[in-house]
């Protein structure tokens, strides 16, 4: 069978456009910005016109279906008929952006987004026996509905759970360890190949960056990390185990025979922009598996989808044109680093340009730029290959992390030669990046004449917008982020939508410090990071606690993911300096054994007294209290004590006051105080 192909009209239908600029949906100077682009491009004129914001997706696709005569299908409210779903595979609907809606007179209605697609309308055809008729939709909304009937997460899950039951048997008894011969029967093995499709296809549907498979003494536990946070789901039974880890072996092209060292490798979902990093690692109950998903289409962010506010985004655009200087991105692993510079590449991806990146990993493969795997066993170390990119006349160059002093000068001698650097580093804020890479050992006159931005940033939760609800923020916490008594606050309640965690999705925060002329000199005298903070705060600086706190007022986000999100960031002050009056450095008193200077111990989390977080932990042990016990006692949220316990921050004065009177009668252990 083949599709009923609609009137063959131009993919440059200006008649189409006429009509949406007669309609006041479009203007005519837009017009010919998009027919321009669809010139370049190829894309549907619909599709241009609704990217670029020009009119609403729905007006846009029901003009056009209007002028070319093919009808509009609101997905709303048009039949859908289930039994057709088997014929039409998920993975073709996804490739080809379409829904098959129902049958009439022998011919299939399909919802496309693009009337003019006779591959996609004749691949349908071919699959279902039916003449194809083609129904305008937006892509979104195809999208939205193919999520809905096709990937539904509970029968997903329930799918795994069935399957799990009826794998589950005897398990075997312990013996030698299979050939690769039996390995590979293993891995071909129906049930087991059936499980890892289902697994991939849960972590997808539910927006998991990684997937962990983990083998215990007495079974496998497996989780998907969403939003940041792992999450169990239904795993496999024991007897699979083995097989399971030799399918993805065989998928990323590692070696199904060797199980004492790690691996590393990768392999693309057909008919997707999504890439699987995997990564195992050899324990003592056998080989742990992590499956990093990198959806290509989410990585090449405009600067607005990113989050900056305006003035920032200002700043970061400002500082990609020039032509020299160092772009720095700072913070911890996974908060978003790579896509903010991936985003800043693509924003600089052009013809007369070239640019090169050396990566360890390469996450994304982009089209059009140089990149470089690190190698460091044979010697292809960051600072190796950003000497030999230098021969390689390179205009921008992205380095993916500075580790050691070698590469912070190589990336530094690279700005003062005329090359825009990129790159990234561990830090908790934007101004103790300057400290860290003079602590490194990098001059700082020569820090402060390249440098041009340095950014920090977090991903925190946002609040899951089908269970979002008012909620009474505790006192101690509206106080640690000085929220106003009278505001109004949001939390998510959990519902099957956020899979009961009250969130769904993230939210970028962002610290940016411009290095103008006053903060270069500041940097080049070696001032310290108050006096540097002071200079920024008054060209309009601000922390990630205080975005964060805006990000609350908003009611994008909770107070609970602010606190745990930018503790030890910098951005929390101290009222050690009032107590300050004869010219000595006052002592920040311990909960017991030696003070530790409070110039040093201020410092929050970047340099934390580990002393205290461990008497911490011991008084709560001896009391047999829980963190929110402790917390109640001195006067502060969980979140909190569960920071100090972990190093992150030290209490500030008044809380140390209190949780001493609490250890008077309890006698400070020898290994605390060594």
């Amino acid at each position: 069978m083949t599709a009923i192909r609609p009137e063959i009209m131009p993919r440059h239908n200006s008649k189409a456009g006429e009509a949406l600029v007669e309609e006041n949906l479009l203007t005519a100077s837009q017009l010919d910005d998009v027919l321009e682009e669809q010139d370049e491009s190829g894309q549907y004129l619909g599709e241009i016109i609704v990217e670029n914001g020009y009119a609403p997706a729905e007006e846009v696709y029901q003009q056009i279906a209007e002028q070319v005569a093919v009808p509009y299908a609101d997905l709303d409210s048009v039949p859908i008929d289930v039994s057709l779903l088997p014929l039409v595979p998920a993975k073709l609907a996804r490739k080809f952006t379409l829904m098959p809606l129902y049958v009439e007179d022998d011919v299939l209605y399909v919802a496309v987004s693009d009337h003019l697609d006779i591959d996609a309308l004749d691949t349908v055809a071919g699959n279902t026996g039916y003449h194809v008729e083609p129904m305008l939709a937006p892509p979104s909304e195809i999208s939205r509905v193919i999520d809905e009937y096709y990937t539904d997460a509970g029968n997903i899950e329930e799918d795994m759970e069935i399957l799990a039951e009826e794998q589950t048997g005897e398990e075997g008894t312990e013996g030698e360890e299979p050939s690769e011969a039996e390995l590979e029967v293993e891995a071909s093995d129906t049930p087991v190949v059936r499980y890892v499709n289902l697994l991939i296809q849960q972590a997808i549907d539910k927006r998991a960056s990684d997937v962990h498979i983990e083998p215990h003494d007495k079974g496998i536990s497996v989780r998907l990390r969403i939003d940041g946070v792992l999450h169990y789901t239904t795993p496999p039974p024991k007897k699979m185990f083995s097989g399971i880890v030799t399918r993805i072996k065989i998928l990323s092209g590692l070696d199904i025979g060797e199980r004492r060292i790690p691996q590393d490798g990768r392999f693309r979902l057909e008919g997707s922009q999504i890439d699987v990093r995997v990564s195992t690692l050899p324990t003592i109950y056998g080989e742990k598996v992590v499956m990093r998903l990198l959806d290509k289409s989410k990585l090449m962010l405009s600067m607005k989808e990113l989050g900056f506010q305006p003035k920032n985004q200002q700043i970061y655009e400002e500082a990609l044109r020039q032509p020299q200087g160092i772009i720095l991105v700072t913070g911890p692993t996974g908060s978003g680093k790579t896509t903010t510079l991936y985003s800043g590449l693509g924003n600089m991806n052009r013809d007369d340009r070239n640019i090169v990146t050396t990566e360890d990993p390469v996450e994304y493969e982009l089209e059009g730029i140089n990149q470089v795997q690190v190698k460091s066993k044979v010697g292809l170390t960051f600072a190796a290959s950003l000497r030999s990119i230098l021969r390689q006349d390179p205009d921008v160059i992205m380095v993916g992390e500075i580790r050691d002093l070698e590469t912070a000068q190589m990336a530094v001698r690279a700005a003062l030669t005329g090359h825009l650097v990129l790159s990234t580093l561990h830090t908790n804020n934007a101004i103790a990046t300057v400290t860290r890479l003079v602590d490194m050992g990098v001059k700082s006159f020569l820090l402060g004449s390249c440098l041009s931005v340095v950014m920090a940033q977090r991903l925190v939760r946002q609040i899951c917008p089908a269970c979002k609800a008012s909620y009474d923020v505790p006192p101690e916490m509206r106080q640690e982020l000085d929220l106003p008594d009278d505001g109004e606050y949001y939390h998510g309640e959990g519902c099957d939508q956020c899979n009961d965690t009250g969130y769904q999705g993230r939210e970028a925060l962002f610290e940016i410090l411009n290095i103008d002329q006053e903060i270069s000199r500041l940097i080049t005298e070696e001032a310290g990071e108050d006096q540097i903070r002071e200079a920024a705060r008054r060209k309009g600086f601000s922390t990630l606690r205080e975005r964060g706190i805006n990000k609350i007022k908003q009611g994008i986000t909770t107070p609970e993911e602010i606190l745990t999100n930018t503790v030890g960031t910098g951005d929390e002050g101290t009222d050690q300096a009032e107590n300050c009056d004869d010219g000595q450095e006052p002592e920040r008193p311990l909960i017991s054994g030696a003070a530790v200077p409070a110039k040093e111990a201020d410092r929050g989390s970047e340099a934390p007294n580990p002393s205290v977080a461990e008497r911490i932990w011991w008084m709560r042990a001896k009391l047999d209290l829980t963190q929110k016990e402790l917390a109640d006692k001195v006067g502060v949220s969980s979140s909190t004590v569960g920071s100090w316990e972990r190093g992150r921050t030290n209490p500030r004065r008044d809380n140390l006051r209190k949780l001493r009177r609490i250890m008077d009668d309890i006698e400070t252990p020898t290994e605390a105080s060594t």
